[in-house]
């Protein structure tokens, strides 16, 4: 295992002058020894760019690599002691389950009877062990992408193992039982372990710290709780949680704070201050209130829906067309307004959130 430290940025064309021309912006951060890292975003964000500059698939145009404080930027892959799973399975089909998994150690002349033990022990942990003996190319599509998961991690003096969206060739009613499979893993073997995935609830499941990708820019990098609780940047806002948070622009008026035709009492003199900035506040936070309420708004409902566990409601602020929209995820015990109710939602509270230029305010 190892200390990951990047220092770096990366264009795919020459002498790059905007941020539209980095392929990843300016970027310093580390991943420590034995982590479990998720990378998240949308396509195109720069996730696997930088999986592939962690790797040495990819060397940055800018900046550097290092692995336990060495310099690893010209180095290979190899030199660099990485496995990387693909989002493909790359196997050998003429091979069975055991020698395709046996195949990384080999390679490296370790004894066989600790080859049989080490793919012994990742068979198990994978739920493969009573097709050790299968040849690879008999195999659906998930049995094989497992075969790639333990590939990946069956060398145990690998520096880091990288994953770029391993589960996409998945089955979906399989994909909850390798996600706790690989966080059992990482749990026993103490590997550093970096995740590529579109998916939230993956990347939350699966990593210890989470890193969100926005236009070739880490955003924020925290917890589960931390990227729900106080998102950094209302990219982070919008991407995590479901339905993302709501977002209401707003500006003080020197002793409130303006939504829309409101005014509410402002949580801070500081904030009263500001002439422009954006409220942000999660549905699970978005309360019903009575007529009137400090920190409440009056609103219309337009639509409520059943999600089973919970009731959507989402009202609008007022009649205009471009009237804000709030929406509040409510509780089955609770009394549900129905469409065209007038009802007050409070969004003024501990858990609520000021951004300025889209960053979060301290």
């Amino acid at each position: 295992m190892a200390r990951i430290d990047l220092d770096l940025a990366h264009a795919y064309r020459a002498n790059p002058e905007r941020d539209e021309d980095y392929a990843l912006l300016p970027l310093k951060m580390s991943f420590e020894d034995g982590g479990a890292y998720a990378l998240l975003g949308p396509s195109g964000c720069g996730k696997t760019t930088l999986l592939n500059l962690v790797s040495g698939l990819v060397t940055p145009s800018q900046g550097s690599v290092s692995y336990d404080g060495r310099d690893v930027t010209r180095l290979s892959p190899q030199q660099r002691n990485i496995a990387q799973v693909f989002q493909f399975p790359v196997i050998y089909d003429t091979m069975t389950v055991a020698q395709n998994l046996a195949f990384p150690l080999r390679n490296r002349g370790v004894p066989a009877d600790r080859i049989k033990q080490r793919v012994g022990h990742i068979a198990e942990m994978l739920d493969m062990s009573a097709q050790l003996d299968l040849r690879a190319a008999g195999l659906a599509a998930d049995a094989k992408q497992k075969i790639s998961l333990g590939r990946g991690l069956v060398r145990e003096d690998v520096s880091a193992v990288l994953f770029d969206e391993p589960l996409t060739v998945i089955d979906p009613h399989l994909k909850w039982q390798l996600r706790r499979k690989l966080k059992q893993i990482h749990h026993e073997l103490k590997l550093t372990l970096i995740y590529v995935t579109h998916d939230q609830v993956e990347a939350l499941t699966f990593a210890q710290q989470v890193v969100v990708m926005t236009r070739g820019r880490a955003v924020q990098v925290g917890t589960a709780s931390e990227l729900f609780e106080r998102p950094r940047h209302t990219f982070v806002g919008n991407f995590i949680g479901s339905p993302g948070m709501n977002f209401l622009s707003a500006r003080g008026t020197g002793n409130g704070i303006q939504i829309g035709p409101h005014t509410l009492a402002a949580p801070s003199p500081a904030l009263a201050a500001i002439d422009r900035f954006t409220l942000g506040v999660r549905p699970e936070y978005v309360q019903l209130a009575a007529a009137g309420s400090a920190g409440a708004l009056p609103a219309v409902v337009t639509q409520a829906q059943d999600i089973g566990t919970y009731w959507l409601v989402t009202a609008r602020i007022g009649t205009a067309a471009d009237a804000p929209v709030l929406r509040a995820r409510l509780g089955l015990d609770q009394d549900i307004p129905a469409v065209g109710d007038a009802v007050w939602l409070g969004v003024v509270g501990d858990h609520t959130c000021y951004y300025r230029n889209e960053e979060l305010m301290a």
